[in-house]
């Protein structure tokens, strides 16, 4: 049994089949019509059935991926420009110059409506097939009606007011006109609540892309509560009211419909659950690299949004000294991959959100020790035949501190000599001809300096590493130390120390959402350490199946859209805002805070781990500390109306350009408003 794509297909009439999504079988199964009329095959069920896949084509690498990655975070009170550079993104990151020709914004626009196009049409088909299953098309129906909804879901909460199209017809009107925003969030409640009726709990087919249930009922949960931050009643009831209701339902019964909580963070993210998320409510399915309907996609659009979250090493070391094997150049580095971008940093904010001495998610979710790699499982196992960036033997990962060195770096003299060894390893694997070599990585064991296999591990997630980092440590050249270290400390470590703090250009901006710039005068022993940032590293997929050997800036991951997590603090949101309960709001944190402490005695109320109550600041950094990065940052600030108050306090950079009158909405594409005859009419969110 192996798991495969439904193949993309081609009309004669020119309009395409986009790629599918996993479906298990036993064999690769295609539908071929290409002797066929359009009107015929979408009559008939197995046509209909793999135009309905393109319902999904706006998931992975489309929304869920670098546009709506960086749109449904940057603006908040979490992220920033890293070394005091404003040259790219800045209309996000900081409203500056914020105008309707965004292209960012404009592909989320276009993806979106791009997705409910292809979901209408699926939806009014139906009426029209001439055969198949009752109960498999009622099942189908629904989850294109799910999607619908979240894709409406998504642009509503950055866009405001849109059209509300629910046909696909051939003829488009090129006067549109916009609809309330209580219509727009009424349809989307009813398509969900369609789709959980009508949703298995398991995933039709066997096919674990396809939603199901808990699925229905997690985005329910979610888009009652940013409907709330409209004011909107439903039955006399307002949207708060039912978020909880539903997330307390979902919460109560999750058993019935499959859902779950792992008890550890640190299981969330690790290698072996990214294809199989027990966690997950609703994933964007990646490729699979060695199934043989891989070679089949022909598409180019794989998520690259890990990289924008990661500083250029090669710009604060060069890789001449302590590192070894460049970043910025594409299939060179086989443990990082290609970091070529470094666009956003965590704010100072973030960083102080983690009490790291007792909270896991820390190293779970930001890399702060940087470190060289070897290849000699695959130099080992494919001798001369190794690809390039596995060809790294041990003693060429390994740097001998120079006096140099040691100087360039503020590392102390008495550590000329030692050496750094390498932290991982890779193995190589070729999985197709189009996705080609895979790197496997596994750690060595801290201490064991012979390059033996045997003195290798398996980790959950390869690229976290020990926290904190010993003062012993030698598989590491570089530390960002969350705790700040004495000028002492400093001095018995082998490595590069920078303190996080010292990063940041309190002096010039308290709120701390500006770093350093690359200046003599920055107070580093090297200039250019102040590049270096703590690197975001959920959607940096290291494990075998997450490469793209031929190009390392995309990875071929899942992307989770919403996890169990989120429910809970959407019920504990929802709790403050029905009645302000902080005690019960609490309840639901201190789920999430229990598994997230190192160890089960750190959870009470002295190490600060556990919650007695809770208020609406204790929430925001709970969201914070569980799913920064996880597109929804921005939207949980615009339905609490935080903008203001949350970047004067935490993001003085982007604060100082924030208009609440207008950036409370994303600007209307440019293109958009050039192909239609109202666009006075229709406007553009006051850009």
């Amino acid at each position: 049994m192996k798991t495969n794509f439904i193949k993309r297909v081609s009309y004669k009439y020119g309009w395409v089949l986009l790629l599918a999504v996993y479906t298990s079988s036993c064999s690769l199964k295609e539908y071929n019509p290409s002797a066929l009329s359009e009107d015929n095959v979408l009559r008939n069920f197995d046509g209909w059935k793999a135009y309905q896949s393109n319902c999904y084509t706006g998931l992975w690498g489309s929304l869920i991926g670098m546009p709506y990655g960086i749109v449904s975070e940057a603006g908040t009170d979490l992220w920033t420009f890293p070394y005091g550079n404003h040259n790219q993104y800045k209309d996000l990151l900081a409203y500056e110059e914020f105008t309707t020709n965004s292209g960012i914004v404009r592909n989320v626009w276009d993806y979106a409506w791009g997705s409910i196009k292809d979901c209408n049409k699926t939806i009014q088909l139906v009426p029209q097939l001439t055969d198949g299953n009752a109960e498999d098309i009622k099942v189908l129906t629904a989850e294109a009606k799910l999607l619908r909804a979240y894709y409406y879901s998504v642009l509503v909460a950055q866009f405001g007011k849109v059209p509300l199209i629910l046909v696909d017809s051939p003829v488009k009107d090129p006067n549109p006109k916009r609809n309330d925003i209580a219509e727009i969030y009424a349809q989307i409640v009813s398509d969900l609540r369609t789709a959980f009726q009508d949703l298995p709990v398991t995933p039709y087919g066997g096919n674990a892309a396809r939603v199901t249930k808990k699925a229905a009922f997690g985005l329910l949960a979610r888009v009652y509560a940013q409907g709330a931050g409209e004011g909107l009643n439903e039955n006399g009831k307002s949207y708060w009211v039912r978020a909880k209701e539903v997330a307390d339902s979902l919460i109560n019964n999750a058993g019935a419909y499959n859902a779950t909580l792992y008890n550890d963070f640190s299981m969330v993210f690790a290698a072996a659950n990214n294809r199989k998320n027990a966690e997950a409510l609703f994933t964007a399915y990646g490729l699979d690299p060695y199934d043989a309907s891989y070679d089949y996609f022909t598409g180019n659009s794989k998520p690259n949004i890990y990289l924008h979250y990661y500083p250029k090493l090669d710009d604060a070391f060069g890789t001449s000294d302590v590192f070894k094997r460049s970043v910025n150049s594409n299939t060179s580095n086989a443990y990082y991959g290609r970091l070529n971008q470094q666009f956003i940093a965590p704010t100072k904010y973030l960083v102080d959100c983690f009490n790291a001495q007792y909270d896991k998610r820390w190293e779970n979710t930001f890399v702060t020790a940087f470190a060289n790699y070897s290849g000699v499982q695959a130099i080992t196992s494919l001798g001369t035949g190794v690809p390039s960036p596995a060809n790294v033997t041990y003693n060429a990962a390994t740097v001998t501190l120079t006096a140099a060195m040691c100087t360039k770096y503020g590392i102390d003299a008495a550590h000329v000599g030692e050496k750094i060894y390498p932290y991982a390893d890779v193995n190589t694997r070729n999985a197709s001809k189009n996705a080609t070599w895979q790197y496997i990585p596994m750690i060595w064991n801290k201490g064991a300096h012979a390059g033996a296999t045997s003195d290798l591990s398996t980790i959950p997630n390869a690229n976290v590493h020990p926290y904190p980092l010993a003062p012993d440590e030698d598989r590491f050249f570089a530390y960002l130390s969350k705790d700040p270290l004495t000028a002492a400390d400093k001095k018995t470590r082998r490595y590069v120390t920078v303190n996080i703090n010292d990063l940041f250009d309190l002096s010039a901006d308290p709120t701390g959402s500006t770093y350093k710039s690359v200046t003599t005068t920055n107070g580093f022993p090297s200039a250019s350490l102040a590049n270096l940032f703590p690197a975001m590293m959920k959607f940096n997929h290291n494990f075998d199946g997450g490469w793209l050997g031929g190009n390392f800036q995309q990875k071929l991951g899942n992307i989770m859209i919403m996890r169990m997590a989120e429910v809970y603090l959407i019920a504990a949101e929802a709790t403050l805002h029905v009645n302000n309960d902080g005690a019960a709001a609490a309840n639901y944190l201190n789920v999430l805070r229990k598994r997230a402490c190192r160890n089960a005695a750190d959870f009470n109320t002295g190490t600060g781990m556990q919650l007695a109550t809770a208020t609406m600041n204790d929430v925001f950094d709970e969201y914070a500390r569980e799913l920064c990065g996880e597109y929804n940052r921005w939207a949980l600030l615009k339905r609490n109306k935080a903008f203001e108050t949350r970047l004067q306090n935490y993001n003085r950079t982007a604060f100082a350009n924030f208009v609440a009158a207008k950036h409370y909405n994303r600007p209307i594409p440019f293109a958009f408003l050039n192909q239609i005859n109202n666009a006075d009419q229709f406007g553009n969110n006051g850009y």
